[in-house]
């Protein structure tokens, strides 16, 4: 009777032990999804430190599930052909700025404004409003689903001499984002605007087919652009807001489980992307002071402001009107 129970004990433990075991026994059988990741820049940027983040985050909560391949390095393209192949389906997920998505997505040319936004927290507050939740389901029409939005940081001036003023830009080939915005506003300050896709911005400036250009302080170093644009004037433009993004068709094929744990990682990772970006930023400059570059400050500041306004102006229509313009400079 003794040796009978004890069986019967024996079997109903490993019975439970089973059950228990059954949903890691399930996930081990799925075959993972692999996610194709394009990042511009190396190991050691917020660009590709955010998808090393969001990988632990989500292989924590569905162990085995995915398999993240993390291309570093524009080894994809610059963020042109990076959107393209996302949509043509050779790539799963990446970053963007806002700028390059303009061009299926025009509205989203409001967060590209100059001089519209005061700093990075008046950013977040709008994004994460109305406006913010607008734009992502016009994205999502477009094939991104996004996971969240990210800030690259300010823009600032980039030339081969010193520019404290606006007229002394007058004459210049500007290198510009491939972004109707973009050629608009340098325009405006007398230069020719040349669309370079970043990758190529370094020989660009090196060989003369641009003399200028503006861009970030992270990527700024990242792409070591002080040896040919050693002059950095800190006009704090636009804030550059991006995107994590995922191929609508890939989401698609997902589990309602597997779009939690991808949205919520990917949310977590953009806190964690501002962080580091803003870490990096500091960075950024000592390391572009201490290989030859300068940072200067902007003089006459209205004027930089007086002839950026015309682009407010042109696109009040395409964004949503200039009440809406003015509203968001409202956002406290």
């Amino acid at each position: 009777m003794i040796k009978l129970k004890r069986r019967r004990l024996l079997k109903a433990t490993a019975t439970a032990a089973m059950a228990l075991a059954a949903p890691n026994l399930a996930r081990a059988s799925i075959r993972a999804k692999t996610i194709t990741i394009a990042s511009l820049l190396g190991e050691d940027k917020p660009e590709t430190l955010v998808w090393l983040k969001i990988r632990d985050l989500v292989e924590s909560k569905l162990p085995g599930e995915f398999r993240f391949n993390i291309v570093k390095n524009s080894a994809l393209g610059g963020e042109k052909e990076v959107l393209e192949g996302t949509r043509l389906g050779s790539i799963q997920a990446s970053l963007s700025t806002v700028s390059s998505l303009s061009a299926w997505l025009p509205e989203l040319q409001i967060l590209d404004l100059p001089f519209l936004f005061r700093d990075a927290n008046h950013v977040r507050k709008t994004v994460e409003g109305q406006l913010g939740d607008d734009l992502k389901h016009k994205l999502a029409a477009q094939g991104f689903v996004v996971g969240d939005f990210i800030n690259y940081g300010a823009r600032h001036l980039l030339t081969k001499e010193p520019v404290t003023r606006p007229e002394q830009l007058a004459g210049k080939k500007i290198r510009v984002i491939q972004s109707p915005l973009h050629t608009t506003l340098w325009s405006a300050f007398g230069t020719t605007p040349v669309g370079i896709p970043i990758p190529e911005t370094y020989n660009a400036l090196s060989s003369g087919v641009a003399d200028a250009m503006d861009l970030t302080k992270s990527a700024y170093a990242g792409f070591k652009l002080y040896e040919v644009v050693p002059y950095m004037t800190e006009t704090g433009h636009i804030w550059a807001s991006g995107v994590i993004f995922y191929a609508a068709p890939f989401w698609k094929q997902l589990t309602e489980e597997q779009r939690t744990v991808l949205g919520d990682a990917s949310r977590e990772g953009a806190r964690y992307f501002d962080r580091l970006m803003a870490e990096d930023e500091a960075k950024s400059v000592e390391q572009a002071l201490g290989h030859g570059g300068k940072i200067v400050a902007p003089e006459t500041p209205d004027e930089w402001r007086k002839g950026a306004r015309g682009t407010w102006e042109r696109f009040a229509e395409t964004v949503g009107g200039m009440p809406l313009i003015e509203s968001v400079q409202q956002i406290g």
